[in-house]
């Protein structure tokens, strides 16, 4: 019974250490992924906003918000 419980026990310590290879793994490509995620944001922040570029956006619906429109709230007060 006692060669048992070894066994179990090391199937038990295999899988935990199996477990931690997993999650350091799993948290490496993560790190990786989100390094790319920071650095394609820095890469729009200063290419594409870059040199006062934004001054440039033009906005489609700036001007046709209708909750601003004074003809939905002419009527008030």
């Amino acid at each position: 019974m006692t060669s048992f419980w070894l066994a179990l026990s090391a199937a038990f310590k295999w899988s935990f250490g199996f477990f931690d290879l997993t999650a350091n793994v799993l948290n490496w490509i993560l790190f990786l992924v989100a390094s790319g995620f920071f650095c394609y944001w820095c890469y729009i922040l200063v290419v594409t906003l870059g040199a006062q570029k934004d001054k440039d956006y033009f906005s489609p619906t700036e001007g046709k918000n209708p909750y601003y429109d004074p003809k939905i709230y002419k009527n008030e007060g």
